[in-house]
């Protein structure tokens, strides 16, 4: 009947086909539809002759299966007798079935006598000897009679870095899993220890996890910073407090606090002696030098000011490094020179010309802190290489202990 159809349908397509196109008789027709009638035969037969083989293997695996667990079910279903309690300690593990673990830990103040873990055999009893706990540094009075220890008021709670793991049991198997920061141990994976971030990413990581110092605690880690600092928004960095803007220093109404890196100082700036030449104090951090007599050239040699700058660094910050520049408000002569006075600072410290009226004091090696290194910058004013005068910073530079 189907070949029918299809043969009709042939020739209604060929009827109404481009007349330049030749249509297939319908004896060819036919011999097609046998061929094809063939192969999805064959196709079909080999498809049940599959289907029948897996139905024979599937059957073949669940007879095996059960006479597998009707060997080996009750021994793998069997469990040991509950443990009993352990008086002023506890019993980690809930699975007491052949081949798992429980293990005893005692509070604090006793000591565990007897196995600290137990495994259940096939003959459903527990390895080792039954275990309980004694005050610590009592001796035992019996080795085959446990000495009952004096009670106390309650057991303690299992300390923090150890916990007992969360096992579920389905169709035969045991999955266990820890709260998050920590990780399971044990053979039967029963017991839950705490991981120790701060050692774990010191040993695997090129970056520090704090700043300062980590501190482990039970399933997790803190940064703390040292004195003088705040912990960071992201509770890993630490930033520097201003005890001058907060508040938070002891300096007297006659000092100036500069705030360093870690802490604070509280500064005086005293006005220098110079031989026939007297200065007054223009302002915390500034002297001036009265006017001096014409033929009194000690007097004119000295100092016309003398400014006093402090700083704050961390310790073994880069360098080379522009610490101040220093200008003259108003060329008076024909030459500027700047440099540095004496050898103070000179292993630390250099002086360059950085315009025409304009020096500035480099930072030329790394400073290693907890230090106070010191510097004078010199700017001398000459006209036709006459002394007109000499202006003086003194400065101050206070290294932390720390790089951050």
């Amino acid at each position: 009947m189907k070949e029918c159809v299809f043969f009709v349908v042939a020739v209604c397509v060929c009827q109404i086909s481009f007349a330049q196109m030749d249509c297939p008789s319908s004896q060819e027709l036919q011999t097609a539809l046998r061929q094809v009638h063939k192969l999805l035969t064959a196709h079909e037969t080999s498809y049940i002759q599959s289907l029948r083989n897996l139905r024979k293997k599937l059957n073949l695996l669940k007879t095996n299966t059960t006479k597998s667990n009707v060997k080996s079910g009750s021994n793998r279903n069997a469990t040991c007798p509950l443990p009993e309690p352990l008086e002023n300690g506890r019993r980690l593990g809930g699975v007491l079935t052949v081949g798992h673990e429980v293990h005893f830990l005692c509070s604090p103040g006793y000591e565990l006598v007897g196995s600290e873990t137990r495994v259940c055999h096939e003959s459903l009893s527990w390895s080792g000897p039954e275990p309980y706990c004694k005050l610590a540094g009592q001796a035992d009075s019996s080795v085959t009679s446990p000495v009952t220890p004096a009670p106390a008021p309650s057991p303690a709670p299992l300390p923090d870095f150890v916990r007992a793991s969360r096992c579920i049991h389905l169709q035969g198997s045991t999955h266990c899993t820890c709260e998050v920061g920590y990780a399971l141990t044990g053979t039967d994976n029963s017991i839950c220890t705490d991981i120790d971030e701060c050692e774990l990413y010191r040993r695997t990581q090129s970056v520090r996890l704090c700043m300062h110092n980590c501190v482990n605690t039970a399933g997790s880690y803190h940064c703390v910073c040292p004195h003088g600092y705040k912990l960071g928004r992201d509770y890993h960095s630490c930033q520097d407090i201003d005890e001058c803007e907060t508040g938070q220093q002891s300096c007297t109404q006659a000092q100036v606090c500069v705030n360093t890196y870690g802490g604070y100082e509280c500064v005086a700036a005293q006005c220098p002696h110079f031989r026939n030449a007297t200065y007054v104090k223009t302002s915390a951090l500034r002297c001036e030098r009265n006017p001096c007599m014409v033929w009194d050239k000690a007097c004119i040699q000295a100092p016309s000011s003398v400014s006093f700058q402090y700083m704050a660094v961390v310790s073994n910050m880069s360098a080379p490094r522009v610490l101040f520049r220093v200008s003259a408000a108003r060329l008076l002569g024909d030459t500027l020179r700047f440099g540095l006075l004496g050898n103070r600072g000179r292993r630390h410290f250099s002086v360059q010309r950085s315009g025409q009226t304009m020096g500035q004091l480099l930072l030329v090696t790394p400073p290693q802190g907890p230090a106070t290194l010191y510097a004078e910058v010199e700017m001398s004013e000459l006209e036709k290489r006459k002394l007109l005068g000499r202006y003086v910073t003194k400065v101050t530079l206070f290294v932390s202990p720390y790089t951050f």
